[in-house]
């Protein structure tokens, strides 16, 4: 069975959206696109490197069109994109020019890939798709980089939909400009009590 990682980009204040430049995704006038440049240092750089290891994506249509439109031109930036597969939820989308990509039409596609042999499914971005996976129950790991801005509007990777599930810290790193790099597992039911008995 396949484990499905959530990789995102956060604020403080829970925004994930648009974090690699102005142009990546304007939807609903949001003007903060890039807000990570500011916060790039060695540290950041190296706990990246495991992030961007291959493995096997599962992409929502818009995170997919921003991916498809960029990675095939610049896959020396992140050695193996082109090679690895690339699975898609679309009601729209049924093919695509770049290499190696499956497009999927709902949950019950998703939850057989998951139950299939494979590398990890990572994801990228996909706000949508990540809300919908949370309340279907099927994410097994955050792999969170928390920004340390708040930006008020935007897609939030968390909203009211996620099943309650308890998590533990795999590893964790603080860089020098603040952000919090910490990688999530689903440890199992959210365990209640009455603090100081």
């Amino acid at each position: 069975m396949r484990k499905i990682i959530v990789l995102s980009f956060i604020t403080l204040d829970g925004v994930m959206q648009a974090p690699g430049g102005p142009e990546e995704d304007p939807s609903n006038g949001f003007k903060y696109g890039g807000w990570t440049a500011p916060y790039g240092d060695e540290e950041s750089g190296k706990a990246m490197q495991k992030q961007l290891e291959p493995a096997d994506f599962l992409l929502g249509r818009k995170t997919f069109d921003i991916f498809e439109s960029y990675w095939p031109q610049h896959a020396e930036h992140w050695p193996g994109v082109n090679e690895v597969t690339k699975y898609v939820l679309s009601t729209t989308v049924t093919q695509s020019g770049w290499s190696n990509c499956v497009f999927l039409k709902g949950v019950d596609d998703i939850k057989n890939l998951k139950q299939s042999e494979g590398s990890d499914l990572k994801i990228w971005g996909s706000s949508e798709l990540v809300q919908l996976l949370m309340q279907h129950d099927l994410v097994d790991e955050f792999w969170l980089n928390i920004h340390p801005v708040t930006l008020g509007k935007g897609k939030r990777l968390f909203n009211d939909g996620a099943i309650p599930a308890a998590f533990t810290i795999a590893e964790s790193t603080i860089t020098s400009k603040g952000v919090i790099m910490v990688n999530y597992n689903k440890a199992g039911d959210v365990k209640t009590g009455t603090v100081g008995e």
